[in-house]
């Protein structure tokens, strides 16, 4: 793992016993807190599943998807940049295949752009490997290996390009990029259109119901099951709220609550294993931004660097600051990765690496407004590989 020089956060939901336990008023099967894309998907299965059973979803926002679902880059991964047999790839690869059935059959928006990832003639091994890799991979049934069996069919077709090759396709290319993968299953989605059919599928079933603005507050252990405590409020941030609390008994709770779940887990942990170590967190933001003005002309692709690998060729935070489309074809470049921390002020529990106070928690909110101050070095990043875009051309967005 690459380690952040800032300063990490180490909470636990309910932390400071602010709120006390309130015994549940009702029972459900499932609880699924946190409404983003990957609460609503699970929501959603089992929903339809095992439709005897009850299922909830909450989210904290007003309307669903506000954080991390909405705020990407809204592609479908071709599932080759992680090892081998991880999770990482194992989930890519599969849900790739999966995501791409949904659309067809839900009438959500894609496109299969495809993704170059283009290198300079130093990154050449790097390019050279990751193609051998792609050519080995098979879509996994789990507890098996990825590894491609002879006479099997791949799961991830690729191209190995040179680099006239590659500006053949994107002739805006550097005339320093030697070497190019070409990803032709990569694509693009409609995020909001995509949830949106998650969301309806679970409303419109038999025992699924969507709660928004509603915050989970405490979790504690119970014979059968989990005492969950939630408020509902006008807004999550609203720390005065006169919302009183409700509880409800959870046979069963999914932590689908992205940036945040590592705070119910803590809260949690010690009931699950009396050898637990509280999770810390530390968060990047990535910024992007819009583009319009010259070399770009007719751009197809998504178009990727070579991530700058640390020890070995899987140790990297970010694919790197890359150009992708929309669906009405709107070019971005982004994320690039600027590592933020929470506070450490005055009443505030922190030593020189961590920040102890459940306070911090959502202290990343604070950093959301685009911002121009990543722009220069993100235009030095581009021109890199496209060399003929121009600064001014850059406006903050997410």
């Amino acid at each position: 793992m690459i380690q952040p020089t800032v300063r990490g956060l180490c909470a636990a939901l309910n932390g400071s016993s602010k709120y006390a336990y309130v015994p549940p008023a009702f029972g459900v099967d499932y609880l699924v807190v946190g409404g983003g894309v990957v609460g609503l998907a699970i929501a959603r299965s089992l929903a339809l599943n095992r439709p005897d059973k009850t299922t909830y979803i909450v989210e904290r926002h007003a309307r669903l998807g506000e954080e991390t679902s909405s705020r990407n880059s809204e592609v479908i991964h071709g599932g080759f940049y992680y090892p081998d047999d991880s999770y990482k790839t194992k989930f890519c690869l599969r849900g790739r295949k999966l995501l791409y059935e949904y659309c067809d059959t839900h009438s959500v928006p894609y496109k299969k752009t495809g993704k170059l990832v283009v290198g300079l003639e130093h990154q050449r091994p790097y390019l050279e490997d990751l193609f051998r890799k792609t050519q080995s991979l098979r879509f996994p049934n789990f507890g098996t290996s990825t590894a491609l069996v002879e006479g099997e069919e791949g799961a991830v077709p690729a191209r190995l390009l040179t680099g006239d090759e590659a500006r053949e396709l994107e002739p805006d290319l550097s005339p320093d990029i030697t070497c190019a993968l070409l990803s032709p299953e990569t694509g693009i989605i409609d995020s909001h259109t995509y949830m949106e059919s998650l969301e309806r599928d679970v409303t419109e079933s038999e025992n699924g119901s969507v709660v928004c603005a509603t915050t989970v507050t405490r979790v504690d252990a119970a014979e059968d099951g989990w005492v969950v405590q939630m408020k509902t409020t006008g807004s999550h941030r609203s720390e005065e709220s006169e919302a009183e609390a409700d509880a409800v008994m959870a046979r069963t709770v999914i932590n689908a609550t992205g940036l945040s779940a590592p705070f119910i887990l803590n809260s949690i942990g010690k009931t699950l294993s009396p050898s637990f170590s509280p999770i810390n967190i530390w968060y990047a933001r990535g910024s992007y931004a819009s583009y319009h003005g010259p070399g770009v002309s007719n751009v197809k692709h998504l178009i990727y660097p070579v991530p700058e690998t640390g020890k070995n060729k899987h140790s990297f935070t970010s694919l790197g600051t890359h150009l992708t489309i929309d669906l009405g074809g709107n070019i971005k470049f982004g994320p690039d990765i600027e590592w933020i921390e929470p506070p450490a002020g005055e009443g505030w529990k922190a030593d020189g690496s961590l920040v102890y106070d459940e306070r911090a928690m959502d202290y990343w909110m604070d950093h959301l407004i685009a911002s121009s101050k990543q722009i220069p070095s993100m235009y030095q990043s581009v021109r890199s590989y496209l060399p003929g875009i121009k600064e001014e051309g850059l406006q903050p967005d997410y």
